[in-house]
């Protein structure tokens, strides 16, 4: 039973994407098995195993405390996760806690539509989100030298034909998750 020191010390909180009857592993009876979850830290986005404490009352989407210091339903942090480690369940969940994660925290994530820079010469990190290519990317530039995004929505009306601008960050976060390869990470640690 490992617990990983630098995941207690990076995610405070985070959410529950599903609750496997214990490790497939576990020969023991269900019933005797540790009450697990597989969750998704809301600040990194980092994939963690959870071990329960008995009789804890969780469900799917619940938000949990797995930062240092006396939690009430989560006993310890087991490990961290990879994408492909998920159950099937918590891979169907996670994109809508992922875009839950980022309309509750709006402010934060809409300002990198307001300070994104260039990578390179070549590459600005505007282009890392799905969808947006150079010509969306410079409309982005122009309509923000006039004044920063205050809303989602506000983005949306100021820049023609960009839609939904929580679910292109939303999709990066998933992709970055996904793919521990991926070069440019800007949120997923």
């Amino acid at each position: 039973m490992t617990t990983t020191h630098a995941i207690d010390i990076k995610e405070q909180y985070a959410y529950v994407l599903d609750l496997p009857a214990g490790h497939g592993d576990d020969t023991r009876p269900i019933h005797l098995r540790e009450p697990l979850a597989q969750s998704l830290g809301s600040e990194y986005f980092i994939l963690l195993e959870l071990v329960m404490k008995e009789g804890s009352k969780v469900e799917i989407g619940s938000k949990v405390f797995v930062g240092k210091g006396e939690r009430d339903v989560v006993k310890r942090v087991e490990k961290r996760l990879r994408y492909e480690e998920l159950t099937q369940g918590a891979k169907i969940e996670l994109p809508y806690m992922i875009e839950k994660i980022v309309k509750e925290n709006e402010a934060k994530y809409l300002e990198f539509f307001n300070i994104a820079q260039p990578i390179t010469t070549r590459l600005h990190m505007l282009e890392l989100l799905p969808g947006i290519g150079k010509k969306m990317m410079w409309a982005l530039i122009d309509e923000r030298k006039k004044g920063k995004f205050k809303s989602f929505k506000e983005l949306e009306e100021r820049v023609k034909g960009l839609h939904h601008p929580d679910k292109l960050i939303a999709r990066r976060i998933e992709e970055e998750i996904k793919d521990e390869t991926i070069k440019y990470r800007m949120y997923a640690k």
